[in-house]
């Protein structure tokens, strides 16, 4: 791995069991997040022709989250199992930059969709212009905005390194306090990715509830027919302040405790706050394809769409392929047996579906004959003491005249 430092750098610097409990979280973490993005990814592709704008950045905050979990987690998890860093310097910066790229384009695009959920809210008139091409070129400036400070370590501009509890890589916090470059590219993005963006989501969900709270009590006064637009409003609300919420619960910590690190003296923040800090970070992956599962009503519908087909066609496969084994479709006795129950004579009373049999063509062909049978009547003969039962066409002209 290099020099002794880099050694020391790239070994834990954490107990053995802190680093089982941190692996084992990081393994459910990354489980759970890949089964709630890719879900949301998959309905999100059913449902694409109905696709709002508002809802592409969604979608793109899937994406985001759930590459995170696919670059991070299998190197992290065995890196923490192993209670040391098990790779080298060049996927030490590759793990980094995925880090910062994801975590930063999650994080903007948070601040565009609030943005977004303003205007639409609060200035409806501009908001209702807001188009797929909009909403196309503020992902793609997400993406830009992300890189720009993903490939800043990487040309120069402050560095990558191990992370302080040494199973993981992020920016290094160290670097300020020999090099001006690394200073300077920690406070712009200390500025611009946090202080920013957490001020413009504050500012613009501020604006939506009290715009909300005035259309609700509008509402209730004149009973306009705004109702249905006043809750769909409060619905926006309420998803985008609980994703918002919960991303940044989960990444103020590692904030504070990085740029404690990074202005203050870097010896006196212990190792054990950043692993908790990453862990809380890790966690956000699993915040969007919770709620928007969950709450949001047009995604709801059609995963529960989607599983309900889903399970259909496997019972009906299940069904076929019971049914071709026992050969209810192909054998007309048996469907005589399912479709009818029989008198005394043996002739069919009643004809109803076969539960069992799948094939509604030939079931239909089966009634189709059934209705070639008619139950006939029968007669009893005493001869003595003996009792016969037979077909009243079976008797004799004269039995049968005396009979009827």
């Amino acid at each position: 791995m290099g020099n002794a430092s880099e050694i020391f750098l790239f070994v834990s610097r954490i107990s053995k069991d802190n680093d089982f409990i941190m692996a084992t979280l990081y393994t459910i973490f990354g489980v759970l997040s890949v089964l709630g993005n890719g879900i949301l990814l998959f309905v999100a592709y059913r449902k694409k022709s109905s696709l709002k704008p508002a809802e592409f950045f969604v979608v793109n905050l899937a994406i985001s989250d759930l590459s995170m979990t696919i670059s991070l987690f299998p190197l992290a998890i065995p890196s923490a199992y192993a209670h040391m860093w098990l790779f080298n310097l060049t996927t030490c910066t590759v793990y980094a930059f995925c880090g910062v790229l994801f975590g930063l384009c999650s994080l903007s695009n948070l601040t565009v969709l609030s943005c977004v959920c303003w205007l639409k809210v609060c200035c409806p008139n501009y908001g209702n212009k807001f188009s797929y091409c909009h909403a196309s070129l503020l992902v793609a400036g997400i993406w830009c905005y992300a890189g720009v400070f993903a490939v800043g370590p990487l040309s120069g501009w402050g560095e990558y390194g191990a992370e302080p509890y040494g199973t993981a890589c992020c920016i290094n916090w160290h670097a300020p306090n020999y090099s001006a470059a690394a200073m300077s590219y920690i406070i712009c993005l200390f500025f611009f990715c946090y202080i920013v963006p957490c001020t413009v989501i504050f500012l613009s969900y501020t604006f939506i509830l009290v715009t909300v709270r005035g259309s609700r009590q509008a509402v209730q006064q004149h009973m306009s027919p705004q109702n249905k637009i006043t809750n769909a409003h409060a619905l926006i609300v309420k998803l985008s302040v609980a994703v918002c919420i919960g991303f940044l619960t989960a990444w103020s910590p590692y904030a504070i405790v990085s740029m404690w690190a990074a202005f203050g003296k870097s010896t006196d923040v212990p190792p054990m706050a950043f692993a908790l800090a990453a862990i809380f970070a890790k966690s956000s992956t699993l915040y969007n394809p919770i709620v928007y599962l969950v709450f949001k009503p047009n995604f709801r519908k059609s995963l529960c769409r989607d599983v309900a087909h889903c399970r259909s066609t496997f019972c009906r496969c299940i069904c076929e392929h019971t049914s071709t084994q026992k050969g209810t479709c192909k054998q007309t006795h048996h469907i005589d047996e399912c479709n009818s129950t029989r008198l005394s004579n043996g002739l069919p009373e009643n004809h109803r579906t076969c539960r069992h049999c799948p094939c509604t063509e030939t079931v239909t062909g089966a009634k189709e004959n059934f209705t070639d049978y008619s139950p006939q009547q029968t007669a009893r003969i005493l001869q003595g003491s003996v009792h016969t039962e037979v077909a009243v066409s079976q008797l004799s002209n004269e039995l049968q005249s005396d009979f009827l």
